[in-house]
């Protein structure tokens, strides 16, 4: 390693906590977990931003670890912790500034798209009063919490990678994954067919897969 003293973007302890509050405070407002399940997954959610920020703004383990056991090449600046940004460097792609700059664009629409997404599927869910919701965003995808949540996580990973929070990564989607195929038969046996008949029109959980679908057909047909 080449600077073994922790630059001043570290060791901002009172940052770490202040961004681990700020998103569990919408994660909290937006999904509103309950049941024991729905804690237990929220907190590898939570266990997830504490792993992230903690090296974002705390201690920096993940360059430490590339660095001093694997023999990879850091500095400790802060910009070499966007380590897709250093990839892009170190393949000659483009310069670490420029590289720094479009993985900061790419993870910011991801994590503002999902916040959007999570208060679209939220406000949907109040106004429903505990009814079946089918309107809104939930005529597009029956889960657009989760999937808001996923693409926040996505743009986290995107912009700050890390050792812990790629490992983590896996278990939460299985988890949310898991959450939502139980929370689709609790409402089939609360709906009955009414939520039989919501999954036939709205066969996607996460990714409108079955719209590209139907545009795709709808293509080909006015070709022929």
């Amino acid at each position: 390693m080449q600077n073994k003293e922790i630059p001043s973007e570290y060791g901002m302890w009172p940052a770490v906590i202040g961004l681990i509050l700020f998103f569990t405070f919408f994660a909290v407002f937006f999904l509103k977990p309950k049941k024991k399940r729905e804690w237990r997954s929220f907190g590898l959610f939570e266990a997830f931003l504490v792993a992230l920020y903690a090296e974002m703004y705390g201690f920096p383990l993940t360059i430490y670890i590339l660095s001093s056991v694997l023999g990879v090449h850091l500095s400790l600046g802060h910009k070499a912790g966007h380590l897709n940004a250093v990839i892009l460097e170190r393949l000659g792609i483009m310069s670490l500034n420029d590289a720094w700059r479009l993985v900061m664009a790419i993870s910011s629409i991801l994590i503002w798209s999902g916040l959007v997404i999570l208060g679209m599927g939220w406000r949907r869910i109040y106004r429903g009063k505990e009814g079946l919701v089918t309107e809104g965003v939930y005529s597009y995808i029956r889960h657009p919490q989760y999937l808001g949540l996923m693409l926040i996580l996505i743009g986290m990973l995107i912009q700050w990678p890390t050792i812990l929070t790629a490992a983590m990564f896996p278990f939460l989607f299985i988890a949310y994954r898991r959450l939502a195929g139980r929370e689709e038969r609790e409402l089939a046996e609360k709906f009955g067919e009414t939520y039989r008949e919501y999954e036939r029109l709205v066969p996607s959980r996460f990714i409108p897969m079955h719209l590209l679908r139907e545009k795709r057909t709808s293509k080909i047909i006015n070709h022929r």
